[in-house]
């Protein structure tokens, strides 16, 4: 993309609105804009981040053997009447009525519309163990929404619900659920630590939250240091063994980390030594829950087992926020000048900026940069406007892209470009095609 052509409106200053890191750059960066409190619109930088934190998820839900699908964001009050949630939930709830007086409602959640879909169509044992999931647009009326897509009323949304045959295996699903979700978010550069949490109106005992540590989280957690030094990496785990299954779950959870709704002192004074004991806040980034027979009990969600007996199925949900990981990101990697997007998320995979705009030999190196890059499956944004060099750095700073290419007459003179890394400030002269090969290294497992 040439940034001539592009919609990008930064700003200079400030909204004043804008209380956290997060927010400020966002709306700096041209990647939102405030449609109404707590709902805001996507403009294309924004959108585009988002869409490839949407398909990081896509990708290791499908790669876990989970199957997608999309529910509607309006559902029938009706449904939630059934399971006993309509009065419940609370005036988070959007509540509508249709032109026929019908009580409708802006799903928050879809434990009841995916019982009801499970219902009508499964019967039989034989077709468990199942797990769907979407990625929807939800929303809760926060009484004070703020921290801009931190804790907005509008949000997009994975949830996933799995269906079992019994108790063990659908924490098999939970625990399936819980290395499925440490690789997504290793894969966008997070570290997200599964935290014992509290169900809330979602129900069921068996639950944890993943956070990520900083200074604007909202939730109050305490933890063993140690768990800050677990990596998932590159392992390859068989989602259908419950042995590996199980042993990480073990391995990211047998250390205390509790949100402040389960923390107990004693507990944590008795487990934890006392130079290992951390208090942080955290962002919430995902959180999954093994519920039993909560909905399919109230609903009537049954299969006929083995022996011709029809049982309720044991259920569990399992969602990551998509929206608000985009804020989460920018929490934990930014600096003073702008945003430091990880290479899996980055809008752009490196950014181009021409010091000499209207030079011959400028022009064209930029022009052959940024063609070698398509070529090579990478998507470049090449600043050729007519600016100062000082704005188009601030420019690329700004938005964070993790790699810039910087091309003037000087350097040509000599058959070199400069790399700079965004993360380090680090620069390398390199030959044009040396430097191409160099990103296409780079982003080689992330394409």
């Amino acid at each position: 993309m040439r940034l001539s052509r592009y919609f990008l409106p930064v700003l200079k200053e400030t909204p004043a609105e804008a209380q956290i890191v997060s927010h400020r750059l966002m709306l700096r960066a041209g990647m939102i804009k405030q449609a109404s409190a707590g709902i805001y619109s996507w403009l294309p930088l924004g959108y585009k981040v988002l869409r490839r934190i949407e398909q990081i998820v896509h990708e290791e839900q499908v790669r876990a053997g989970h199957i997608p699908m999309l529910m509607p964001t309006l559902q029938s009050a009706e449904l939630w009447r059934e399971s006993g949630r309509y009065e419940d939930y609370g005036e988070e709830m959007l509540r509508i009525k249709d032109r026929h007086g019908r009580d409708m409602l802006y799903g928050p959640t879809n434990e009841e519309l995916i019982t009801d879909i499970f219902r009508a169509h499964v019967s039989s044992y034989k077709d468990l163990p199942l797990t769907l999931y979407h990625i929807q647009w939800k929303f809760r009326d926060e009484i004070r929404p703020r921290f801009g897509v931190m804790r907005g009323r509008e949000f997009l949304m994975k949830d996933g619900y799995n269906f079992d045959i019994d108790k063990e295996a659908a924490l098999h699903a939970y625990n399936r659920h819980l290395v499925s979700y440490l690789r997504t978010y290793e894969r966008m550069g997070l570290q997200a630590i599964p935290m014992r949490a509290d169900s809330g109106p979602i129900g069921g005992d068996d639950t944890h939250e993943f956070l990520v540590l900083a200074e604007t989280g909202e939730s109050e957690v305490f933890y063993d240091s140690q768990i800050t030094d677990l990596r998932f990496g590159e392992r390859e785990v068989d989602y259908d063994s419950v042995e590996e299954c199980r042993a990480v779950l073990e391995e990211f959870t047998s250390r205390y980390a509790r949100t402040d709704e389960t923390h107990d002192e004693t507990v944590f004074h008795e487990q934890v030594p006392e130079d290992r004991r951390r208090s942080a806040r955290g962002i919430e980034v995902g959180q999954i829950f093994y519920f039993g027979t909560k909905y399919s009990d109230a609903m009537g969600a049954v299969v006929v087992n083995d022996k011709g007996e029809r049982m309720p199925v044991h259920m569990g949900s399992h969602g990551i926020g998509v929206s608000r990981l985009l804020g989460a990101i920018i929490e934990a990697s930014h600096d003073d000048k702008g945003i430091i997007w990880p290479e899996g998320v980055t809008p752009f995979h490196a950014g181009i900026v021409n010091l000499k705009q209207g030079d011959a030999a400028a022009d064209t190196a930029c022009e052959g940069l940024y063609n070698a890059l398509v070529v090579k499956g990478l998507d470049p944004l090449y600043d050729d406007r007519s600016e100062r060099a000082g704005a188009k750095f601030a420019t690329m700073d700004l938005i964070g892209l993790p790699w810039r290419i910087t091309v003037g007459p000087r350097g040509l003179e000599k058959g070199v470009v400069e790399l700079t890394s965004r993360r380090t400030g680090e620069s390398e002269e390199l030959a044009p095609e040396t430097a191409v090969d160099r990103l296409v290294q780079i982003y080689a497992g992330h394409l």
